[in-house]
């Protein structure tokens, strides 16, 4: 079977108890399915802009504990890096296809880099920005 990397989005939806992205992740082997350190820095990212929030320092036992969470879930992952092989297939996504160069898009075409060089599947319901990229598979598990 082919191997699937969950994007950012659907990492989100699991965190959140989706139950049919939840019911499809656990219907996978551990070895069908990772994600990738892009996916974790951009998880990580919202973490940090909310535990630094003054707004939500009533919620920060909450907000730590799903962030406990989050690292639990990372733990069982499977995780692919931006390696070489990766950061030449991005480069070579940029030149071959300008309408990726716009810098909202960066971190997407670095996750189907990632998944393009494993040959992977991405689970996304971000169709928009990841159509974009060529012969890229997608899944979107909300469907």
């Amino acid at each position: 079977m082919t191997l699937c990397v969950l994007d950012s989005d659907h990492i989100s939806l699991i965190l959140r108890g989706h139950p049919q992205v939840t019911n499809r992740l656990h219907a996978l082997d551990s070895a069908q399915w990772a994600v990738t350190v892009i996916s974790i820095q951009e998880i990580f990212n919202g973490w940090i802009v909310n535990l630094n929030d003054p707004r939500y320092q009533d919620r920060q036992v909450e907000l730590y504990t799903r962030l406990w969470q989050t690292n639990q879930f990372f733990q069982q992952a499977q995780v692919l890096n931006f390696d070489l092989a990766a950061q030449k297939c991005y480069d070579s996504l940029r030149l071959t296809c300008p309408n990726l160069n716009k810098r909202r898009l960066e971190k997407d075409v670095k996750i189907a880099a990632i998944a393009q060089v494993n040959q992977a599947i991405v689970a996304t319901r971000n169709q928009r920005d990841f159509t974009l990229v060529p012969d890229l598979q997608l899944d979107d598990w909300t469907l």
